[in-house]
């Protein structure tokens, strides 16, 4: 009998000697946890609203207890309380010291918790826990790697002074490209007709208006205009996508280096993208073997141990 089905004709009681762990990946659009058994099997998940600290302390806080307490309900668990729980938190931001320090100091509602950057547990959950690099090509963009201990991170410096390659940084391009021939400065491409329908504007004033101040997870939505318009042969966006493609690839081969053991690109823009990256990178990309909320408790499990071992000697 599996470890659900047994806390199922239980009546999803847990037997509190058994400990179980929360994991936790925190990003700038939304919050996502899992409650796993100590054999990592997952029994409940959450998801909340923003979970970057840059955004606001406060909010990542309640993001990250709202998507516990989704996934502790999820588990359908009556004797179990987020104070039960170990948790593995990853959070996008909190590579900075100063946010670091501040998301430490709080008064969380778990048992103990382990806090790590988003990237970190994304590599620890595309590689099973084990040595490895990713490329994150999502809403934003970068490369890391952790072998042996040692952390490198490529890119990570936001939107939109960094992030290239990205969801967000593909619809700022178009953006920027669509003002020009609407000015009349360059030829209108393919792409020209679905932006302004997709943001329902007809001119570069209302363009403007629609867009200024707009934060990267909105510019993203625009991505998949660039890629359609790609593949049916416009030269606009075939130059913007092999733009953003050689730098991820650059990005790989700067990672790879570091000689990890694996590697893999993740992220929502991933699908899109992987077959305009160079084929010798192409070959070494690997399937990760989980998301980033699994590699959080991986990270709490290894802290543990680590904690352990500091106390036996």
């Amino acid at each position: 009998m599996s470890r659900v089905a047994e806390l199922i004709e239980g009546g999803m009681q847990h037997n509190k000697e058994e400990q179980l762990f929360l994991g936790i990946d925190g990003g700038g659009t939304k919050c996502k946890a899992i409650v796993m058994t100590s054999n990592n099997i997952i029994i409940g998940t959450g998801i909340s609203g923003p979970g970057n600290p840059v955004y606001g302390i406060e909010q990542a806080m309640n993001s990250i207890t709202e998507s516990a307490n989704l996934a502790l309900k999820d588990a359908g668990l009556d004797n179990i309380n987020l104070s039960d729980l170990i948790a593995g938190v990853g959070l996008a931001g909190v590579n900075l010291p100063t946010l670091f320090e501040e998301m430490s100091i709080w008064k969380n509602p778990f048992k103990k918790m382990h806090l790590t950057t988003d990237l970190l547990i994304a590599c620890l959950g595309a590689h099973q826990g084990s040595d490895g690099a990713v490329i994150v090509t999502g809403t934003g963009s970068c490369g890391f790697s952790y072998v042996e201990e040692q952390a490198v991170i490529l890119g990570a410096h936001g939107f939109p002074q960094g992030d290239k390659g990205s969801g967000a940084w593909f619809g700022l391009e178009v953006v920027k490209h669509v003002l020009l021939s609407l000015d009349g400065i360059i030829a209108p491409s393919s792409m020209n007709e679905e932006v302004l329908k997709y943001l329902k504007v007809s001119s570069s004033v209302e363009l403007v208006e629609a867009t200024a101040g707009q934060p990267a997870t909105f510019y993203a939505q625009l991505a998949n205009i660039v890629f359609t318009a790609a593949n049916s042969g416009d030269d606009i966006a075939l130059k913007l996508v092999n733009e953003g493609a050689k730098y991820i690839s650059n990005v790989a081969r700067l990672l790879l280096q570091t000689n990890p053991p694996r590697m893999s690109l993740i992220g929502g823009l991933t699908p899109i993208l992987f077959p305009w990256l160079d084929k010798d990178i192409q070959d070494e990309l690997s399937k990760p073997f989980a998301p980033p909320e699994v590699g959080a408790v991986f990270f709490a499990k290894q802290q543990c141990l680590v904690a352990t071992a500091e106390q036996l000697i």
